[in-house]
């Protein structure tokens, strides 16, 4: 999906493209972009939710302006990872855990959502500043979506019966030159990584970080 995000004061609000399966164990794939003050940058946060659990976050700045032009955020989500990509460029991969005992989403199929919504609890500085609503409406454009994807109904997937050859994705992974890029933008651009963070996890970290602490 090509996204131009909300320009000026956007604080308080939150621009959203996720996937999401239904129910309370739930599967669910986020970006989410949270609003700003005039002239600070936009963060970037992403989530993985499992059987309904989350608190997978990774944030990251932008390294552009994303209120002055369309860029593109792509979700590359298979049995084996799911990798976060800006303008082509991996920012995340969370690799699938089942080995270390946590659920991965890929039993339940999904539906891709987009909005633009009121998250001034919590979306800048914490819920410190708050949306001004004398600079609405909030306008956020999203175009040129493209999907490649097992289609799921009446009970079977669309991909038992396609050739392999129109699903390489399934079985994609990062080249060693994708991997140089998303060290590169974990390094300069990435904010917070909760298999880092040692004052909310005291005692040990989620099993999952030990594959996907950082790439």
């Amino acid at each position: 999906m090509q996204l131009k995000l909300v320009a000026g004061n956007s604080a308080g609000t939150v621009t959203a493209y996720y996937l999401s399966s239904q129910g309370p164990t739930h599967d669910e794939i986020d970006f989410e972009f949270l609003g700003n003050l005039s002239g600070d940058p936009y963060i970037l946060h992403t989530n993985v939710y499992s059987q309904g659990k989350g608190n997978r976050e990774q944030q990251f700045y932008l390294w552009f302006d994303p209120t002055a032009d369309f860029h593109t955020y792509s979700i590359l989500w298979n049995p084996r990872r799911i990798i976060f990509s800006v303008d082509g460029t991996p920012i995340r991969e969370y690799k699938n855990p089942e080995s270390l005992g946590v659920p991965y989403p890929k039993n339940q199929p999904m539906r891709i959502y987009s909005s633009l919504w009121n998250a001034d609890d919590w979306a800048t500085r914490g819920g410190l500043v708050k949306a001004d609503w004398s600079k609405a409406p909030f306008t956020a454009s999203y175009r040129n979506f493209n999907e490649h994807a097992c289609i799921w109904s009446s009970g079977k997937s669309s991909c038992n019966s396609n050739t392999p050859s129109n699903n390489a994705w399934l079985n994609q992974e990062l080249d060693a030159t994708s991997q140089e890029r998303l060290k590169w933008v974990q390094k300069n651009y990435m904010i917070y990584n909760y298999c880092t963070d040692s004052k909310r996890f005291p005692q040990s970290f989620p099993p999952e970080c030990a594959i996907n602490r950082s790439s």
